[in-house]
């Protein structure tokens, strides 16, 4: 495993330390994670990388408390989120992390206004105060003039977009996207990892993306190589043997 984390912030964020998660049993059992040890830095990019059925999306639950380790430890913040009981850890998910669905999982019979608003008045904002909170974020990522509109009445772009304006509507301090460009056309996902980016830096939030996108690497602080459940090396990015060109350039 390669890494140079002089330049990486050293405030931890996530520790993950001997995580395994076990499918089955016996001749049977399948090993999805197989002893991931990770520190995430707070402010940090993180990009997520692997084949199909390598464990990413396995290790990206476990970051985010959607799955429990078969054994192993993940830490947010310091604390322990296996020790955390449901309304714990649904407090924690809704004022800690903010997720990003590669299908978006907007409601559509709500507005775009409505589907930011939700997760504030989950977290305890009155309504007039939701609402005045959300117009405002989704003003920043673009959308102040369809705030109104449903989602069948947005691009595939826009209804991203409120997913992302979802994501951070609680002040995260991770935000977990999961293949955020996937279903997005060139242009558009230059633009999605560009707003990724503009969180990252001006709210010093830590983005973990679970990604194919090779676009991403150019914008990640490291990226994470996994294969097999383990992690195969975590390199800073300009450690990289590859060349990638720019947000608005081939790959090469």
């Amino acid at each position: 495993m390669t890494e140079n984390t002089q330049s990486q912030p050293r405030d931890i964020v996530i520790r993950a330390i001997n995580v395994k998660r076990y499918y089955g049993s016996g001749e049977t059992v399948t090993k999805a994670l197989d002893g991931v040890t990770l520190d995430v830095y707070r402010g940090e990019y993180l990009s997520i990388m692997g084949p199909s059925g390598s464990g990413k999306t396995t290790l990206f639950n476990m970051i985010g408390g959607i799955d429990a380790p078969s054994s192993g430890m993940v830490f947010i913040d310091e604390i322990d989120v296996a020790q955390l009981d449901s309304y714990e850890l649904a407090w924690m998910r809704c004022h800690k992390i903010g997720y990003i669905f590669q299908t978006y999982n907007i409601l559509p019979v709500l507005t775009a206004l409505e589907n930011v608003m939700l997760p504030m008045i989950f977290a305890g904002l009155t309504e007039d105060e939701a609402r005045e909170k959300a117009a405002g974020i989704l003003e920043r990522v673009g959308l102040g003039n369809r705030i109104f509109h449903r989602p069948y009445e947005l691009s595939g772009g826009q209804q991203q977009r409120v997913a992302v304006a979802r994501a951070i509507a609680n002040n995260p301090v991770i935000i977990l996207a999961d293949e955020p460009t996937a279903n997005l056309d060139v242009k558009t996902g230059r633009e999605m990892i560009e707003l990724l980016c503009q969180l990252k830096e001006e709210d010093n939030v830590t983005v973990i993306s679970a990604t194919h996108d090779m676009k991403m690497l150019d914008v990640s602080d490291r990226i994470l190589w996994i294969r097999d459940g383990k992690i195969d090396r975590i390199e800073s990015r300009k450690n990289l043997n590859i060349r990638v060109g720019g947000i608005g350039e081939d790959i090469h």
